[in-house]
């Protein structure tokens, strides 16, 4: 269940009880971490990914936690803030903790836009992490971009969102990272999930890319990262 529906779950139950709680009050609660499978991340021959593998500003792309639900994993080359607050469409407050890696500057989140959906598929992709955005209100650097209304999120701050219509920040997968190993694994997810509104609004398409109803069957315990230029057709750059 989403954190949408447990809310509106919550509020009806309140008041046939008769308690005193409002919608508001419950939707500014914090927003906790949702877990998962733990499940490592692999290169193309299914081999562990190491950390020290992963090219500085590289979009690489990997799914997560169901089969049909596209995520990035970016290097971003120094340390990110950590315990960034944060907030999701309806209230909702969070901290982002962070990067992982050896300069905590490994992070991943899901690759569907908050505003409408936009996704990577193996055809085409209207969104990615760029090293300078070009966005109509400025050029910014280092910014994940959507170019179906140009959103943009700010990967070293939680996928703060810092232009455009987007309602709010990505999703974050949570990372574990081994600094014996060098391995990564991603553990859940934390802020505002859309995955029951990109199940629904895409139900046809990705029950034809990912064949019936394995769209919406969970990662097992491994999962392929690949950059991004392979494993899509088209990045448009607008």
């Amino acid at each position: 269940m989403e954190r949408r529906d447990f809310i509106g779950l919550c509020a009806s139950s309140c008041a046939a009880s008769g308690l005193g709680f409002s919608v508001e009050a419950l939707a500014s609660a914090e927003v906790r971490p949702r877990a998962y499978e733990r499940t490592l991340l692999t290169d193309s021959t299914g081999r562990p990914l190491l950390a020290k593998q992963l090219a500085v500003g590289e979009n690489y792309v990997f799914h997560y936690p169901f089969e049909a639900t596209p995520c990035f994993l970016l290097n971003l080359g120094k340390p990110t803030p950590q315990n960034v607050a944060l907030k999701t469409r309806d209230g909702g407050t969070y901290q982002w903790p962070g990067g992982v890696g050896p300069q905590r500057a490994i992070v991943a989140y899901s690759a569907i836009c908050s505003h409408q959906l936009t996704y990577p598929t193996r055809q085409i992709s209207f969104i990615s992490y760029r090293e300078r955005s070009t966005a109509p209100q400025g050029g910014r650097l280092n910014m994940i971009h959507c170019c179906s209304e140009h959103s943009e999120y700010d990967p070293a701050a939680g996928a703060m969102v810092m232009g455009g219509p987007a309602p709010q920040p990505l999703s974050a997968i949570l990372l574990d990272y081994d600094a014996a190993t060098g391995q990564l694994h991603a553990t859940g997810t934390l802020g505002g999930e859309m995955f029951n509104q990109f199940f629904s609004k895409f139900e046809m398409r990705l029950a034809l890319e990912h064949g019936g109803s394995k769209a919406r069957q969970r990662v097992g315990n491994r999962a392929t990262v690949s950059p991004l230029a392979q494993f899509c057709k088209q990045q448009v750059k607008c």
